[in-house]
């Protein structure tokens, strides 16, 4: 393992924000999206009901297909009985107000779901995806293991309550991660104020639709930073929502659930603190974003010498405003040479950043161009290069 001493940083020092912080939330969790620094952790890994706030998987499963071209945005999906309006399921619960055989959009399905928090529309992404909204919690649940959630559960598509609806705060926080920088083209979508749906079937529905139009995320309408991503609430759990802000350039992820209050404008007035929290008592640096250049890697068996290591993702150190410890390094490891065929994205290292010999970020260090192998006997001349050379 070879270490290549990369810089000297001049500032850094462990959070201690999160003490500052105070919340009757069960759970709050705020992290910065390029560092991952946590900087507000309580209850953040206690399994609680996530009420709407699991239409987020909903949603990535969603966009997983059209991301894919399996679908597109203009493409059908057929609303069956169980989301059928006058089903008693959805007589209380948050709804675009469906009429079993009416087709609606892939995007109407998605602004349903973001903007009027639709449990019918998610069982139409359901029913429409698998074939039955058991099904679709199998899927829900592999691709929680995919992006790295290890504890989630789910009972149905919509969040309404059922004891297999189980998500941590620091879950949630990564799957909007996921959902932030996996999906560019989709996730402007979070940031819909109003939407009206233009294609009720009955009196009943048109009636429900004049009145409900504006998202529940009332943080969009209170902090012009904030651009997602999900409400939700019920009796039994309280109040929760999932939620980003970006303010010059800097983005954070907060969670707050079984939250105690009056309403979504206390819900998000609550949000917004925890937001502010962040912004107000630290700051970020990016020292490498990707397809930068870091280290020239050595390559064995390689049809070019060496191969170009980069980040696959910004790596960033979050710091406490107004304080400044010495002493920080980053260095890029790795193994010395990396064995050819390397394909752009293989991970070949890792970078990390140390101050006083521990780790205090680490991120994959990734080949940024394709290396393939030599042919047969340009690896024995390499053989007999090294043996006579030693190189």
């Amino acid at each position: 393992m070879r270490k290549i001493f990369i810089t000297f940083l001049s500032t850094f020092i462990t959070l201690t924000a999160n003490a500052a912080y105070q919340t009757n939330a069960k759970s709050a969790f705020l992290i910065d999206y390029d560092s991952g620094a946590e900087i507000v952790a309580k209850n953040a890994d206690t399994l609680m009901p996530p009420s709407s706030m699991l239409k987020l998987m909903t949603l990535a499963v969603l966009f997983d297909r059209v991301k894919s071209g399996e679908l597109t945005l203009d493409d059908k999906l057929t609303v069956g009985e169980n989301a059928d309006y006058k089903n008693p399921l959805w007589y209380p619960a948050s709804k675009i107000c469906l009429v079993a055989g009416q087709e609606i959009t892939v995007r109407d399905a998605i602004l349903g779901l973001i903007v009027l928090s639709g449990g019918d529309a998610s069982v139409v992404v359901a029913e429409g995806l698998a074939g039955t909204e058991a099904k679709f919690t199998e899927m829900m649940q592999n691709k929680a293991r995919e992006i790295g959630m290890p504890q989630s559960t789910f009972g149905n598509a919509s969040g309404l309550p059922n004891d297999n609806n189980l998500m941590t705060s620091r879950e949630l926080a990564t799957l909007a991660y996921h959902l932030i920088s996996d999906y560019p083209d989709l996730y402007p979508m979070f940031a819909t104020k109003r939407f009206e749906f233009n294609d009720y079937k009955t009196d009943w529905c048109r009636d429900w639709g004049r009145t409900h139009t504006m998202n529940y995320n009332k943080l969009l309408f209170t902090m012009p930073a904030a651009d997602g991503l999900k409400t939700g609430h019920t009796d039994q759990g309280g109040y929760g929502m999932v939620a980003s802000a970006k303010v010059g350039g800097r983005r954070l992820i907060g969670v707050i659930n079984g939250f105690r209050a009056k309403g979504h404008d206390a819900l998000a007035a609550e949000m917004k603190k925890l937001l502010n929290h962040g912004f107000t008592t630290t700051s970020t640096r990016v020292f490498f974003t990707p397809d930068q250049d870091i280290a020239q890697i050595p390559v064995w068996y390689g049809r070019k010498p060496t191969v170009t290591a980069t980040v696959d993702k910004p790596f960033a150190i979050t710091i406490a405003k107004g304080q400044d410890f010495k002493g920080i390094r980053i260095l890029a490891r790795y193994n010395d040479p990396v064995a050819a065929p390397i394909n752009a994205g293989d991970v070949i290292g890792e970078i990390i950043a140390e101050q006083n010999g521990n780790v205090i970020a680490r991120g994959k260090l990734v080949a940024k161009n394709r290396i393939g192998k030599t042919q047969f006997f340009g690896r024995v001349w390499k053989n007999i290069s090294v043996m006579i050379m030693g190189k």
